[in-house]
């Protein structure tokens, strides 16, 4: 005789984003045969597709409301995790990351949420992982959600892949990219399909329990170089790197309105990728991911720059 299904659900924050919306995408085409009902809290329903929201359960409003996580996390047997783009006028990298999650970090235990994956960065333990401003508190975040005592991993990325694509217009008109960094220096990047993917797998076998990290490296580490070299290839024209101080950096952010907490936080960062924040974790089968710089280029920057 056939087991009646067990229905359980997952919750996914941010299902418009370019992970959680990757992530919603492929749990839509899992979750049918396997029971689970899927539920989203979002600012805006009208940017879901209608298609989606027709099958899915739609709480609208902020995750860093307790309003809307209490209502939003009632029945909820795991949790997609990930805090947004940290407001410009932010008065402290805390209060955007830490202060945004205590609300949830409060409903995850009122609710008996069983499972969190959370979104977070490469760098614990290195030493300058205190001081690596967004990917600090980031951390800091990740202990919060930890001693919920929830089952927690969080998900350890090194750079976006998909970051590049705030420079289509630079590398299309002229032929150049910018960064931080030493144009020689080799580090691990992640396409965000990839961390989507990632969290997908631990949110539907939710066999693991305690907490932990789940680094996401992609399948080898490239410099600035190797990365202008991969783009004029698959581009068919000279794509070069310029780098660009951490003052410049800075004048860059504030010029565009971003406030002092948060350009501090960008800066610090960047200064800590630089010194090796990215190189604490072993490339090995379980932590790399499949989407080479080539496979993103061809199938996500050309189209982006061509557009």
């Amino acid at each position: 005789m056939r087991r009646p299904e067990t229905r359980s659900m997952i919750l996914i924050t941010t299902p418009t984003g370019q992970i959680g919306g990757r992530l919603l995408d492929i749990l839509l085409n899992e979750t049918p045969t396997r029971g689970e009902e899927l539920r989203v809290i979002v600012r805006d329903p009208g940017k879901l597709p209608d298609a989606v929201r027709a099958r899915v359960d739609v709480v609208t409003g902020s995750h860093g409301d307790a309003e809307v996580v209490d209502r939003a996390f009632a029945g909820a047997d795991a949790v997609f995790w990930l805090v947004p783009p940290a407001d410009p006028q932010a008065l402290s990298l805390d209060a955007a990351y830490s202060g945004f999650t205590r609300a949830a970090a409060k409903a995850f235990t009122t609710h008996g949420v069983g499972h969190v994956v959370g979104v977070s960065a490469l760098g614990r333990g290195t030493p300058v992982a205190g001081r690596a401003g967004l990917v600090t508190v980031s951390l800091a975040m990740d202990d919060l959600i930890a001693s919920t005592g929830v089952a927690y991993r969080a998900l350890a990325n090194p750079t976006f892949m998909d970051n590049l694509l705030r420079q289509a217009d630079s590398i299309r008109d002229d032929g150049v990219f910018t960064d931080t960094v030493a144009a020689d220096r080799k580090a691990p990047m992640a396409a965000t399909r990839d961390i989507a993917a990632a969290a997908a797998d631990l949110l539907l076998d939710r066999s693991w329990t305690g907490t932990g990290e789940v680094p996401v490296l992609g399948p080898e580490d490239l410099s600035a170089h190797d990365m202008a070299r991969i783009m004029s290839d698959v581009l068919g024209r000279p794509v070069r790197y310029e780098r660009q101080s951490l003052d410049d950096f800075r004048a860059a952010l504030t010029g565009r309105g971003v406030g002092e907490a948060l350009v501090e936080g960008y800066a610090n960062m960047m200064r800590s990728k630089d010194a090796g924040l990215d190189d604490g974790v072993q490339r090995i089968p379980q932590t790399a991911s499949p989407t080479t710089f080539r496979e993103w280029c061809e199938e996500v920057l050309k189209p982006a720059v061509q557009a």
